[in-house]
């Protein structure tokens, strides 16, 4: 014969703490990934805007020119 051992209310709390801790863990493993990724990606984001404004630079430089009256 086997005996069904009841579930107590701190069972219960026992089993939510620990799925509480275990959600947590991913949830900062998570933001720690999102916040490398968006930093890399701001970098990339800069090198390409400051590359294409130094060649838009070059191709439209002003030549001015000076004529004696």
């Amino acid at each position: 014969m086997t005996e069904t051992s009841k579930i107590t209310p701190a069972d219960i709390e026992s089993k939510f703490r620990d799925i509480q801790g275990q959600v947590d863990t991913v949830a900062e493993d998570s933001k720690k990934k999102v916040a490398i990724a968006g930093s890399v990606f701001a970098v990339i984001l800069l090198l390409i805007i400051y590359t294409m404004g130094k060649s838009a630079g070059k191709k439209k430089s002003t030549v001015l020119e000076i004529r004696r009256l």
